[in-house]
């Protein structure tokens, strides 16, 4: 018996059960049944039942035993191994390499504890498929802090090779700190310091990031709390040379970092590092005085002009307004005074009070002084001091003083102009951004650095240094996801945009219609990185038993997750 379709010339064909057999010498059919009416579904199940296939009974049926989320995690070891990150680590395969490997993918995917971390390897405990991937589902957080010992021991071999990668003879290089509060007191670089992140009642550690011009991280440093920026200097400088075989660079660092004092003791007698910083606002004030180079007739026709100064002798100093950036300082400082006032007129308030007045000179001097510091707005205000009051008023001639150079920046450089131009030496002062940027992901969008809890300098130092190599993945998974993220995929055609080097970057043409739309070029949804990883997740890989047999197989991507492999050169397969 077989099952056959006939076609009907005006109707739907008819699906017939039918006998064939042979009398002499001619085949004779014989149908049994009309099975039209028949679902396709059954109709298909009897005719594998007469061509002798067999069905599993629930005994034998497939079953999926482990499901694990897998799709983020070969995203990310997958580019991590792309880069050659691993062999960079250590050239040879191992199990301290493997933990490494594993903190660092972890790192991106959910930053935790080393506890939950180890936690998310294990075979009852498992959070996703890494551990299995690496075969670490045995590891525990003994072990991590072992391999972080491991790995600090290889810090100079790492980015010595991260810096002949991405850095040559020449290269710019950017520098700069950040800070961030440390949990517990057992270590002693946790000391108390100036503080970024506005927890002065916390200790903190000080770490300092070099980048290429693109803000690729290639090398971390971790300082004592209490460092002040410029006295991180000379260590960058000995790491340059000494540690990273750089023979000639430009360091790009910000004017807290390369002070007159560092660049008059520690770079000037540098002849292979040359520097761009820019001036503070004491001595852009002095370069306006009456007479001074730096006059606002500078900027009637242009934003940018290269001045001269006897103090900075054989550098080159490029002065530029934004009007907008004068709009903005402007209309904070406004508001700033506001604020000081009203908070000074609560105090005037107290000393006033019929009852339980506020009293005694030190203590009111203490108060005001208090809500001056808060604002930053001592130097604009006038203040005297009695013993049961006080009275304030506005400096106009120091607001007014300020006001005339809103919106003015001056650049400071020793390199000469055959190497870069005005507009170019302002470009590269202002791709200290990116350094800024990584700090924002190292610190609170992406891979939390903190909480810190780590006892030893070592495990500080380790842990920095995971949080920087976690960095440098996904730097190169942004820019290869750029097409499919918020950011801009085209920033050369954003720059085409911008009126002159000192006018706000512009986001591209592209990237402004994937903000507006919500959707890609290739019409598919357009993610942050954050949740992009988590459309990846849904990718799982299962564990499915049958019968006897078992065997793994994973979840078949979406377009959009296969367009995100595709653009990051990795597979979703194990």
């Amino acid at each position: 018996m077989y099952v056959e379709r006939v076609a009907n010339r005006n109707s739907p064909p008819a699906i017939l059960l039918r006998q064939s057999s042979r009398e002499g010498g001619k085949i004779l059919k014989r149908t049994l049944a009309n099975l039209s009416h028949w679902p396709a579904p059954q109709v298909d199940a009897l005719r594998r039942v007469l061509k002798g296939e067999t069905f599993p009974n629930s005994a034998s049926a497939l079953v999926v035993t482990r499901s694990l989320p897998h799709g983020h995690v070969a995203a990310v070891l997958g580019t991590l191994r792309t880069l050659g990150l691993d062999r960079i680590i250590s050239p040879s395969a191992s199990r301290q390499r493997n933990l490494v490997c594993a903190m660092i993918v972890a790192r991106i995917l959910q930053p935790t504890s080393k506890l939950a971390t180890a936690r998310g390897f294990g075979l009852d405990t498992a959070s996703s498929s890494l551990g299995d991937l690496l075969d670490l589902s045995r590891a525990d957080e003994d072990d991590l802090y072992q391999s972080m010992d491991w790995l600090i021991d290889r810090q100079s071999a790492i980015e010595s090779q991260l810096a002949a990668r991405h850095l040559a003879h020449g290269s710019l290089v950017l520098y700069d700190l950040t800070s961030t509060y440390f949990e517990g007191r057992h270590c002693p670089l946790a000391t108390f310091g100036h503080s970024r992140d506005e927890r002065s009642g916390n200790p903190q550690i000080v770490f300092g990031l070099l980048t290429d011009v693109q803000g690729c991280p290639v090398a971390v440093e971790v300082f004592a709390g209490n460092t002040a920026d410029p006295k991180t200097v000379k260590n960058q400088i000995d790491r340059l040379g000494r540690r990273l075989g750089l023979e000639r660079v430009i360091l790009v660092g910000d004017r807290g970092t390369l002070t007159s004092a560092r660049l008059r003791d520690d770079l000037k007698t540098q002849t292979a590092i040359d520097w761009i910083t820019a001036l503070r606002a004491p001595q852009i004030q002095a370069l306006a005085a009456h007479g001074g180079p730096l006059q606002l007739s500078l900027f009637d026709t242009t934003d940018l002009a290269e001045i001269q100064h006897a103090d900075y002798p054989g550098e080159r100093l490029i002065a530029c307004r934004n009007p907008l950036l004068a709009e903005e300082r402007s209309r904070k400082r406004s508001e700033l005074l506001a604020a000081t006032e009203k908070a000074l007129h609560v105090v005037l308030a107290a000393t006033q009070r019929p009852k339980r007045a506020f009293r005694g000179k030190e203590k009111i001097t203490l108060r005001v002084g208090k809500v001056l510091g808060k604002y930053k707005m001592a130097k604009h205000f006038l203040c005297q001091f009695e013993d049961d009051s006080f009275s304030f008023k506005r400096n106009q001639s120091s607001i007014d003083r300020e006001a005339r150079l809103d919106g003015i920046y001056v650049i400071r450089t020793n390199v000469a102009a055959s190497l870069a131009s005005a507009e170019d030496a302002v470009r590269y002062y202002k791709e200290l951004s990116q350094v800024e940027r990584a700090f924002r992901s190292m610190k609170s969008v992406d891979l939390k650095v903190r909480p810190i809890h780590h006892r030893t300098e070592n495990r500080v130092r380790a842990h920095v240094l995971l949080c920087m190599l976690a960095y440098y993945v996904e730097w190169h998974m942004r820019r290869a996801l750029a097409p499919m993220l918020f950011d801009d995929a085209d920033p050369a055609a954003g720059e085409a945009l911008r009126s002159s080097i000192v006018a706000p970057a512009q986001r591209s043409p592209q990237a402004r219609q994937k903000a507006r739309t919500k959707r890609t070029l290739d019409d598919l949804a357009a993610h942050s990185f954050r949740t992009l990883l988590e459309d990846l997740r849904t990718i799982a890989l299962n564990k499915v038993t049958m019968g006897e047999h078992t065997f793994e197989c994973s979840t078949s991507p979406t377009p959009l997750q296969q367009k995100a492999f595709t653009l990051l050169k990795v597979s979703h397969l194990r």
